[in-house]
């Protein structure tokens, strides 16, 4: 088999696995095996992926690795895999309690590898409207995994999720229109008008008023999947009312493709010299939403509700770094999608377990934990003083090169940046304290879980605070390169 041949097997891996393997689900009724089957699916699909730093298929008219979205597949594998191992145990004791009944169950799997299936091909397409499609169909997923426990609330916020889900990618396809008709009049009709080798190569020639437009309709609606102020009214219902995992995917993964369409037609806009320059307007949302989500930090009652506005605050941040760009602040930003994605997940697998063994989400009644629950009670503490910027792990890094690049290129927008970050971090430490110390008080259950992806997670933002390895940061800095 050549080079090229195994590169598109590899491709095709990764979106065929959990395609077929969703189907498989769907028809398997014992829950064991399913969930089984489910772990295997991601780690195959990982697999896939973390081949692809080595052998890559030449780009085609529909789909295409390059340095660029290599970051975004295998980040989006890994930690689908560390997810599902992490649902095994989660969903079991929702089935225990009678919250999800075995045909729920058959549908959840299903539904988790088919939103896998659909961020992978957003992430790998070299066609936008494939991509639109692909980002329209894991919202579709996600709309219906929220929704599954059938309660009144998860119903409502299924259906707020759908409807502002809807507007906001009916913008971004008009917005991608938009760019194919600037780009059909120096390109052509046909697929190649719609390739992203061939927009970027042919940039300098669009239209830039046409670009414009675009670029604000795709900014309001890809933004809108992104969790950015003020477009963000979905995720904290939809963190709260839907399952843990899905929260865990949603923080971790979902939001990180919407961003990562956003930054494919930033690099179309860069090609062009007399466009509007797409930085002030991501710095401008991701000020507004780093100091939107920490205030609002300080007045959660609900621990996923807690979390969900912490990754409204972290995404403000990463579109706040690569709207300013260059090499130093994309390097930051891309070290900080990483660090939030593993981080936030490894929150919301110790949210998960704690929300079981409290029998509730109400912070009121979530207290004690390092004397009630040791073992999760000290994960999720480290966790939150990881998300929270506190040396050495990984997030302070990431935080830390976001200021100095602001510093050294725009001193005067440092001072919001930093007020920012101060208040959620205090806001952060401030709910810690009272969920990890005190009194134990509530319910206090036995939790029977594995909580190895967590601590998998939490070592890797440790080490990444204390030594990054060389290969990753010259791989990071070539991609910051890339993006401009």
């Amino acid at each position: 088999m050549s080079h090229e041949e195994l590169g598109l097997w590899l491709v095709r891996a990764v979106l065929l696995v959990p395609a077929l393997s969703a189907c498989l689900l769907a028809l398997i009724p014992g829950y064991r095996l399913s969930a089984r089957l489910n772990m295997l699916a991601s780690l195959a699909t990982l697999a896939a992926a973390a081949a692809l730093f080595r052998v890559r298929p030449t780009p085609g008219a529909f789909l295409i690795v390059d340095d660029v979205n290599v970051v975004f597949i295998v980040l989006n594998t890994f930690v689908g895999f560390t997810t599902s191992v992490f649902s095994a145990s989660y969903i079991a004791h929702e089935l225990e309690v009678g919250r999800l009944t075995p045909v729920s169950l058959r549908f959840y799997h299903a539904m988790y590898q088919a939103l896998m299936a659909a961020m992978n091909l957003a992430l790998v397409a070299n066609n936008v409207g494939l991509m639109w499609v692909a980002v329209e169909i894991a919202t579709l997923t996600t709309v219906l995994m929220v929704g599954i426990y059938r309660t009144h609330a998860a119903l409502e916020a299924a259906w707020k999720y759908f409807i502002l889900g809807s507007v906001g990618i009916g913008l971004a396809l008009f917005g991608t229109i938009i760019v194919y008709m600037a780009s059909r009049s120096v390109v052509g009709e046909g697929l190649d008008a719609m390739a992203w080798t061939v927009l970027v190569r042919h940039a300098p020639a669009f239209d830039p008023a046409l670009l414009n437009l675009a670029f604000v309709f795709l900014l309001l609606g890809y933004g809108t999947k992104v969790g950015l102020a003020p477009l963000h009214a979905w995720l904290p219902d939809a963190h709260a009312e839907g399952p843990t995992p899905i929260s865990a995917v949603l923080s971790g993964l979902l939001l990180n493709v919407a961003l990562f369409a956003l930054l494919r037609f930033r690099m179309v806009m860069a090609g062009n010299a007399e466009a509007l320059a797409p930085g002030p307007l991501m710095v401008t949302m991701g000020l507004s939403s780093l100091l939107f989500a920490g205030f609002m930090l300080y007045r959660r009652h609900d621990i996923k509700r807690l979390f969900a506005y912490s990754s409204i605050e972290h995404m403000g941040i990463i579109t706040f770094a690569f709207g300013m760009g260059g090499p130093l602040a994309n390097f930051a930003g891309l070290l900080h999608m990483t660090m939030h994605s593993l981080t936030k997940s490894a929150i919301f697998f110790a949210v998960g377990h704690v929300a079981q063994a409290k029998g509730t989400q109400r912070l009121s009644e979530i207290r004690g934990l390092t004397v009630s629950h040791p073992v999760l009670g000290w994960a999720l503490l480290l966790g939150v003083f990881a998300i929270a910027g506190m040396p050495p792990l990984g997030v302070f890094m990431s935080e830390f090169l976001v200021v100095s690049s602001t510093f050294a290129r725009q001193p005067l927008l440092a001072i919001p940046l930093v007020a920012g970050l101060l208040l959620a971090f205090g806001a952060l430490l401030w709910q810690a304290v009272g969920i990890a110390f005190g009194e134990p008080q509530g319910e206090s259950r036995p939790v029977h879980a594995s909580t190895v992806p967590l601590w998998a997670h939490l070592a890797l933002v440790l080490m990444a605070g204390v030594y990054v390895p060389g290969p990753i940061v010259r791989w990071f800095q070539h991609v910051a390169a890339l993006l401009g």
